[in-house]
């Protein structure tokens, strides 16, 4: 009964996100200021239109698109997968089963707090838990490796809780990029 309930709640999400109606693009925020998109292709810019067609054709590359965000977040000592990166988990598993060559890596990791060994049994949990997700969501189980890094592979080298937040996570990474 429980399943009938979990694929009834998927349907009805993933039936709000086919809407139809066209969205206008949101000012984009940077550094605390709100700016509007650029829509002209200036002399300056430095994206060549391969590259600009990459973007446009592959949401994995579109700034724009949630599935252009790899990290989930976690809290101290925790592998539960918080609610707010839940959308950015689902994203992923609904993009690789309607991509049946996609394959993805996700890297646990961990702040520099607790032992090697800890750091790098927590970072290998944190992989297994957005995976559970993106299995039972239909992502094919065999297009998925995880693997832990611990505190091995920091993005913010700061010894203060932003710099720990930041490397409390497990990023989804696509095979071929």
């Amino acid at each position: 009964m429980k399943n009938i309930a979990v694929y009834l709640g998927l349907a009805i999400l993933a039936a709000a996100c086919a809407s139809e109606t066209p969205k206008s693009e949101a000012p984009v925020t940077e550094g605390g200021k709100a700016t509007a998109p650029s829509t002209s292709q200036g002399t300056g810019s430095t994206s060549s239109p391969a590259q600009s067609a990459d973007v446009q054709g592959n949401p994995l590359h579109d700034p724009n698109n949630v599935l252009s965000k790899r990290s989930v977040y976690f809290d101290f000592d925790s592998n539960v997968v918080k609610d707010e990166f839940r959308p950015l988990v689902q994203a992923h598993a609904r993009y690789m089963v309607e991509h049946r060559d996609s394959r993805v890596r996700i890297e646990g990791n961990c702040d520099e707090r607790g032992s090697r060994e800890y750091n790098l049994a927590l970072g290998q949990r944190r992989a297994e838990a957005v995976k559970k997700i993106m299995t039972v969501l239909g992502a094919p189980d065999a297009r998925i490796e995880t693997i832990s890094y611990g505190e091995e592979k920091p993005v913010a080298m700061g010894h203060d809780e932003s710099s720990w937040a930041k490397n409390r996570r497990a990023d989804i990474k696509y095979a071929g990029e």
